[in-house]
Order: C-alpha cells, then structure tokens, then sequence
C-alpha cells in the first residue's frame, strides 16, 4: 500500500491527474464508495493547485474537510500548505492517516470542530465544497451518533461561514466548488470561473473590509 501511494505521489508532483479511482483506493472502503459524491474530484483539485500558484496563496483551510482528499491532493499537485477543519472527529482520524500514508505531514494538518465552536484557523484562502451537507457513509463508519446536521445547525452552520467571510481581511482568497449554501458577502468580486468541471469552480478575492466598512455603527456614522 505505501509504494503504491508513493509511486501515485511521484505522478502527482509531476502534474498528471490520474483518474478518481486511483487516488480514492487508499481510503476506507465506506469512505471510497461516498467519494463521488462528497469529496473534491482530483481534477477540480489539479484546478486549484494551478489557480493557486498563479496567484501566489500560500495557506488554504478547507472548511468541511471531510476525509482528506482535497488537502492531500492539493499538496501532492502543488506547493501550498492545507489545513482542513471538520467537524467529524472519525474523518479527521482517518484523514490524518491518508496523510500519514502520503508522508505529507509537513504540510498538511487538521482540526476537529466546527465554525460554531472553533475559530477557523488562518490562510492565504479558504475552501468550500459541500460543507454543511449531511453524511451517510453507511452503518459500518458511523459519523458521530449525536451530530443533529438537519435544520437549525444547517442554518446556524451557513451563518458562522458568512459571519467568517466578513471577518477575513481584505486580500483573502475564497475558494468554492458549488458553492457554500450561502451568499458571498458585500466585498467580494469573482476573479476566475470554471464552466467546464463536474461543477462550478469559482475564485473570489476580498477587497474590502467590510467588517469596518459595512458595519451598522460605520454605516450610520456617515
């Protein structure tokens, strides 16, 4: 398994995407049969790694980092360094050893929590693809028994996501596959769009601060 892993990192590094497949292999059977349906496709990951050497970013957190895929495919097809934040501490324990696997630990590290209990960690950008979603990764790989990701915590979720949009600083990088479930925030304008992949591949840029800016008391001051 880890010369197997090695040899698909060497492909990697040299910018190949090999197909899906390839890569979900060497996770956890209940966590490679949801893969097409909840984790990044290595070919939006190959995207960003581009658009992200292109403009310099040199931190990504992906929030809703579930199993792992998109930061260890991102650092194996770039240079960045990828903090993933997930809510579920079973993924987060099997991310860190898709990681461990990829001899990746220098750049690519975890948090288990959720924006409504923990505070995002900082980067150069941010990612988004299926967040907030709820996981059924079948009775074999249990996420934990007492997440409520239905209603109320969907919205609050949503909320905590819009509420961080604002508070980064202007110059931060946002990144979404299919969008967040929310609505970018006053400040934001889409530099780059992807028609062509699976989904709708966007990369924003703050340019202004809008938590000084746009704030009731600012508003009201003028």
């Amino acid at each position: 398994m880890k010369s197997a892993a090695q040899r698909l990192a060497a492909m990697m590094r040299t910018g190949s995407c090999p197909n899906d497949q390839s890569f979900d292999r060497f996770l956890p059977e209940p966590l490679r049969l949801v893969s097409p349906e909840y984790w990044t496709p290595l070919a939006v990951v190959k995207r960003a790694a581009d658009w992200l050497e292109d403009v310099g970013i040199r931190t990504v957190v992906d929030i809703g980092s579930g199993a792992g895929k998109f930061c260890a495919a991102g650092a194996l097809f770039g240079r960045c360094r990828f903090i993933g934040l997930e809510q579920y501490s079973s993924l987060v324990r099997s991310a860190v050893a898709l990681v461990d696997l990829f001899d990746l630990r220098d750049r690519v590290s975890f948090v288990a929590g959720d924006l409504r209990a923990v505070t995002a960690p900082v980067g150069d950008a941010y990612y988004f693809f299926n967040p907030f979603g709820e996981y059924w990764l079948g009775a074999d790989y249990p996420t934990e028994a007492d997440a409520d990701v239905m209603g109320t915590r969907w919205a609050d979720d949503i909320a905590a996501a819009e509420d961080l949009l604002r508070s980064v600083p202007a110059g931060t990088w946002i990144l979404t596959y299919n969008g967040f479930g929310g609505r970018m925030p006053a400040g934001y304008e889409l530099v780059r769009v992807d028609w062509k992949l699976v989904g709708v591949w966007r990369l924003w840029r703050k340019l202004l601060d809008c938590v000084r800016i746009c704030s009731p008391r600012m508003m009201n001051s003028r």
